[in-house]
C-alpha cells in the first residue's frame, strides 16, 4: 500500500496497539507521544494520513490540528479522543480535523476510516478542471476554489462536499446521501459531521453566510447547489 500513518496519543499501549495493526494492513507508522513530537515528525516525514488523540501532553490534539491546517488543507486527519461530548467533536471538525472517532472504538473501523479518508485523498488525481460561473471558480487540477479570484482556502473534505454537489446543481442531497457518497462510509459515521463541513464551506465562499447564494438548505429534507442569482 505504501502509505504513511503518523499515530499521536500519549498511552503507549494504544499506540502499539494500532501500530501492530496498521503494519498487517501494510502501512508504514509513524508515533509521536506528545503535541510537539506530533509536529517534528509532521514536518520530518509528511505522512499520508494523522491519527491524532486530543488529550496530548504539552500541545493539546486541537492545537495540534490548527497549527497544521495553517499550511496543509489536504492530508486527513482522524481525531481520537476518549471524550464523547459533541462540543468536542465540533470543534475538532470546525479546526479542520476531516474525521472523529471516540474510544473505545474497534480496529476494523478504524481501518475502515483510514482507507475512506485515503481513498477521497487520492480521488483529485483522476479529476479535470472545472469552472462554475458567477464569480466562484473550482479548479480540480490545481485542488482549489476560488471566489473572486481568491483562493478560499478549503479542506480537502470541503473540496470534495462543493465538488459533488456542484456536478448536479439543484440536486437536494440528504445528509446520508452526502456522508455515504463524499465521507465515503456505509455504517460508519456522525450526521452531524455533514452540517459542520456545510456550516465551514459556507463561511469561506458565501458573501453573507446566514443568506447562502450556492450551498443552499431544503429544510427537512437536505442540501443542494444553487447556480446562484
Amino acid at each position: 500500500m505504501g502509505k504513511t500513518v503518523l499515530i499521536v496519543d500519549d498511552e503507549k499501549n494504544i499506540v502499539d496497539i494500532l501500530s501492530f495493526n496498521l503494519k498487517k494492513e501494510g502501512y508504514e507508522i509513524i508515533t509521536a507521544y506528545d503535541g510537539e513530537a506530533a509536529l517534528t515528525e509532521y514536518s520530518k516525514r509528511r505522512p499520508d494520513i494523522i491519527l491524532l488523540d486530543i488529550m496530548l501532553p504539552l500541545i493539546d490534539g486541537f492545537e495540534v490540528c490548527r497549527l497544521i491546517r495553517k499550511s496543509d488543507k489536504t492530508t486527513p486527519i482522524i481525531m481520537l479522543t476518549a471524550r464523547e461530548e459533541e462540543t468536542d467533536m465540533v470543534f475538532g471538525l470546525e479546526l479542520g480535523a476531516d474525521d472523529y472517532i471516540t474510544k473505545p472504538f474497534s480496529v476494523r473501523e478504524l481501518q475502515a476510516r483510514i482507507k475512506s479518508n485515503l481513498r477521497r485523498s487520492d480521488a483529485h488525481a483522476r479529476e479535470q478542471s472545472g469552472i462554475i460561473p458567477d464569480g466562484l471558480v473550482i479548479d480540480k487540477e490545481r485542488y482549489d476554489v476560488f471566489v473572486n479570484g481568491r483562493s478560499a482556502e478549503l479542506t480537502q473534505r470541503e473540496f470534495e462536499l462543493i465538488c459533488f454537489m456542484a456536478a448536479i446543481p439543484g440536486k437536494i442531497f440528504s445528509r446520508e446521501e452526502l456522508l455515504h457518497e463524499v465521507w465515503q462510509y456505509e455504517y460508519f459515521g456522525d450526521l452531524r459531521a455533514v452540517d459542520v463541513a456545510v456550516r465551514r464551506l459556507r463561511e469561506k465562499i458565501e458573501e453573507d453566510p446566514g443568506q447562502p447564494r450556492y450551498i443552499m438548505t431544503k429544510r427537512g429534507v437536505g442540501y443542494y447547489y444553487s447556480i446562484g442569482d
